[in-house]
Order: C-alpha cells, then structure tokens, then sequence
C-alpha cells in the first residue's frame, strides 16, 4: 500500500471524531497549531514522529495505534522482504516536503508495545534548515550504512556506520543525513504511556 502515509492521517481523524475533540481542542491539547493538525489529517505527508507522539498523547492512545495493522500479542517477526511494502514516507518539514526518510515499521502486529522500532532509509537531501521536535521518551539510534547526523540540543552529533546513540527525547533533536549523503538506520522509540 503505496499511500500507507494517509492512513495515518485517516486514523487521527476518526479517533478524534470518536472523541468529540475538535481540531482547536487538539491543538490545544497537542501544543500544535491547527493548520498542522489539518495537514496531518488531510495531507499527503506527514511531519515527523514527533507531532504524532504528540497527537497520541492528546488522544491518550499509543503511537501504535496509528501504525498499527492487527493485535498480536506473542511475538513478532519482521521478515526484510516484507519491509518496503509497509514504510511510511515522512518529509523533513521544508516547505516542498519532499519524501525526506521513509519509515519501515518493525513491529506493527504488536498490541500494547511502548516500543517502536523502525528501519529508516534517509534519502539525501541538501537542505540543512531542520525543525527540532521534542517529546516524552527515549530514542536509540543504530547506523546500519552511511552516516547520520543528530542535532541535539546545542550539540551535532555525527554518527558513522556501526555507531549509536541513546538519548531522551525530551530535549530537542532532529536526525538526518549528512548533506548529500543517504543512510540507513534502526531506530527505536521509547514513549512512556
């Protein structure tokens, strides 16, 4: 499913509506301007984990609940063909959003996760203006191939292949490729519910 991405954007809607929580009350609630919120719901891109750990918590679901395809509660495989026909295309926030990281999630069949695992694939890009994002939680970054770049607080961190970095996702951050170059990473997200 190619256009998985609005799925996303289609699940937000309903549990908000299911809710009676208004776009305002949302952005409210999400500390995200309303026209971000109709732009999730509506659009063809999505921003960034961030505003949707957001989003979850104003809604008082999981991020899971999003991404998630059924509920199985022993464990789950993730077989690597099966990866490009479940990712998630997300743009780095610039104005044109182009298809800045696609998102291969690992553990969609698992109910009630507080993980979320993915392969990012981080396509080259040169634009170097990032919006940090800062949420409940902790992130664990691997460099599977290429190198990465982790802004941090104050602090750039560059990450070659076979590196890692763990850290709270309270501060703000954003990960990226180095100018030009492409990448791949494990990434896990830790949110507390």
């Amino acid at each position: 499913m190619s256009n998985h991405h609005t799925i996303v954007g289609f699940k937000i809607k309903g549990m908000r509506e299911s809710k009676n929580i208004s776009v305002e009350e949302m952005a409210e609630r999400s500390g995200l301007s309303v026209e971000q919120i109709n732009s999730i719901e509506n659009d063809q891109h999505l921003p960034s984990l961030g505003p949707l750990i957001k989003i979850a918590r104003a809604l008082g679901v999981r991020l899971g609940t999003f991404l998630d395809d059924n509920d199985e509660l022993g464990p789950v495989v993730s077989r690597a063909e099966d990866r490009l026909a479940n990712s998630i295309s997300f743009s780095n926030g610039t104005a044109d959003a182009r298809k800045h990281m696609e998102y291969h999630p690992l553990a969609k069949q698992k109910a009630g996760r507080h993980m979320e695992p993915f392969v990012i694939d981080i396509n080259p890009t040169e634009e170097r203006e990032f919006q940090l994002s800062a949420h409940e939680g902790e992130e664990f970054i691997y460099v599977m191939s290429g190198e990465v770049e982790i802004d941090y607080g104050k602090t750039t961190y560059t990450l070659k292949e076979g590196d890692s970095i763990f850290y709270d996702s309270i501060v703000k951050h954003h990960v990226h490729g180095v100018a030009g170059k492409s990448a791949r990473i494990l990434a896990v997200v830790y949110i507390p519910f």
